[in-house]
């Protein structure tokens, strides 16, 4: 039942794909990303009450006010950052681990930051039970990145913020992409992708309007804290 409800995602991914193509400018995803879809159990990404619509091309709530994407959002995301053998990947916004999970088929190495706790720990958990041994997560504010394994070929950000984070542009490779929503907390966003050419210069490209739960920031943190 699972292989059926998996190619049922992989067709809709492909033919959403097709639709926003005059939009993204993408009509294709690449397969190696659509090949790590079929192989990552989305299902053991979701609260048991939510399995049945695991494979559903929708946003599912994972508790804690945060959510996981949905699938197409997932696919186009990670095909335009673009991820090789090799790579060394920083994501911001754990959540339950299935964009890390991914991301870890697709390149050498994914550090992920989660700024609430219990999503961390839980992620963390779960993905060392299905085996994601070149994932490593941890606690910490998004905005100021994870400096100490700097710098990042690709950045990716599962959680919307008003403005580009400086800390995180400068944690990217010359030559990296950083992807990431853009826009204010529960309304109309852009999917942007920045690419930082060799010179380090940074050109930003919108792709595609979203809605993402707002990322966490240094007054949220504090306000959590206490």
């Amino acid at each position: 039942m699972r292989h059926g409800k998996i190619q049922n995602m992989l067709r809709t991914i492909e033919a959403e794909t097709e639709f926003t193509s005059h939009i993204t400018g993408r009509s294709t995803i690449d397969l190696r990303i659509l090949d790590a879809m079929k192989i990552v159990p989305r299902d053991e990404f979701v609260p048991d009450t939510r399995k049945p619509q695991a494979f559903a091309n929708n946003a599912l709530p994972i508790g804690e006010g945060q959510t996981i994407s949905q699938p197409f959002i997932v696919a186009l995301m990670t095909d335009l950052l673009t991820p090789q053998s090799g790579h060394k990947i920083l994501e911001i916004g754990t959540g339950s681990g299935y964009q890390a999970a991914i991301l870890s088929l697709l390149a050498d190495k994914v550090y992920s930051l989660e700024i609430v706790p219990k999503l961390a720990h839980q992620a963390a958990l779960r993905l060392e039970r299905l085996d994601y041994q070149n994932v490593e997560v941890r606690v910490g504010n998004g905005h100021s990145g994870w400096p100490e394994q700097a710098p990042y070929d690709g950045i990716i950000i599962t959680a919307a913020t008003n403005h580009l984070p400086p800390n995180l542009l400068a944690q990217l490779k010359p030559g990296g992409r950083l992807v990431i929503p853009l826009g204010l907390p529960y309304m109309h966003q852009e999917l942007m992708l920045v690419e930082k050419d060799l010179s380090g210069k940074c050109r930003a490209t919108n792709i595609l309007g979203v809605v993402f739960v707002p990322m966490i920031g240094e007054a949220e943190q504090a306000v959590n804290e206490q």
